[in-house]
């Protein structure tokens, strides 16, 4: 099998060239290595480096956002022929040496997409400030109930795709893509599995650019996962909203109730009701858009599964053409 290891990178000269260079030349089950750096607008040298230790570079003149690059990234990648890709940060805070950990179970036939876990083994737990851990702790329970299947780290951009997991990603999002490819793969059925990775909890050098804010950080990727969930699920999402939106209708309602059986009429609190009435229509309104927004779910399946189709036929026809080619030379011969 062929690994492409893709990094994105911004602004990361004093750590890229030790991460390319502690890639393993060698793993058992895998006969190629190559790697992909996307170089999201960097001023300063990551792209050369990357360029001078042999790595493929996609250049971006201006930063476009991690998810994007992944998204590049992917593509580049495909366009290589990967039939394995494994993502890691350009930052320095994961040990390329640990790649092999990651792939064992794609080898093996035991998972499709397999993700480092910092937190699934409490020894391993890094140091990191606590309102980060926290956060990584709640985003887990979230994305956990969503796809109703326990894993303690949904963030972690260390991770391993066979081909019928990076095949199978349709992305949009821009400012990350950790969540949504989690996602789209766990509504796609693929196998998934985590595995426990010491890793350096701080950066040695400069920022995060997708965590350094945690509030934005938490908005914009609570949208994410919402927008994701919505497109996957969408009967149940509008359900919720619906829900939400009777209960307070009822609410209304009661109160307009307890105002009758305490003074005999409704004045002067007729408020309720008339509010009682319109949250119950937002809720059916809502509930209908549920029902339709799940009969388009069926054509957006479809599509996406087209889209598969597509991909891997571009990716057997490219290996075919490749050893056609190598062949000729030999048939002349």
């Amino acid at each position: 099998m062929k690994l492409i290891v893709q990094m994105p990178a911004l602004n990361e000269e004093a750590t890229i060239g030790d991460v390319i260079r502690g890639i393993p030349e060698k793993i058992e089950g895998v006969r190629e290595i190559e790697v992909v750096v996307v170089d999201d607008g960097s001023t300063d040298r990551t792209g050369e480096i990357a360029r001078e230790l042999g790595a493929h570079v996609v250049r971006h003149e201006t930063p476009r956002g991690v998810g994007t690059a992944f998204r590049v990234g992917i593509n580049r990648s495909m366009e290589l022929g990967a039939d394995l890709i494994v993502t890691i940060d350009s930052d320095g805070q994961f040990d390329p040496a640990d790649i092999p950990k990651l792939l064992q179970p794609i080898l093996t036939g035991q998972a499709d997409f397999v993700t480092a876990s910092r937190f699934i083994d409490p020894a391993l737990i890094p140091e990191m400030p606590a309102a980060k851990i926290w956060g990584n702790r709640f985003m887990a329970g979230w994305m956990s109930s969503l796809i109703k299947s326990r894993f303690y780290d949904v963030s972690c951009g260390f991770r391993a795709y066979s081909r019928e997991a990076f095949l199978r990603l349709v992305l949009t999002g821009e400012f990350t893509y950790t969540h949504e490819t989690f996602l789209t793969l766990a509504f796609s059925h693929i196998r998934m599995l985590e595995v426990p990775i010491r890793v350096q909890g701080v950066r040695s050098y400069g920022k995060s650019r997708v965590a350094s804010n945690l509030l934005s950080y938490g908005h914009r990727t609570a949208s994410i996962i919402l927008k994701t969930y919505r497109d996957y699920q969408p009967l149940q999402f509008f359900s919720y909203i619906a829900a939400f939106l009777m209960v307070i209708a009822l609410a209304l309602f009661g109160f307009l109730l307890s105002v009758k059986l305490r003074t005999g009429g409704f004045f002067p609190h007729r408020w309720a009701g008339v509010s009682g009435i319109a949250f119950t229509g937002f809720a059916f309104a809502v509930f209908l858009v549920g029902i339709v927004a799940e009969m388009l779910d069926r054509l957006r399946s479809a599509q996406e599964e087209a889209v598969f189709r597509i991909r891997r036929l571009e990716i057997e026809t490219r290996e075919l053409k490749r050893h056609v080619d190598n062949a000729l030379p030999h048939a002349d011969k």
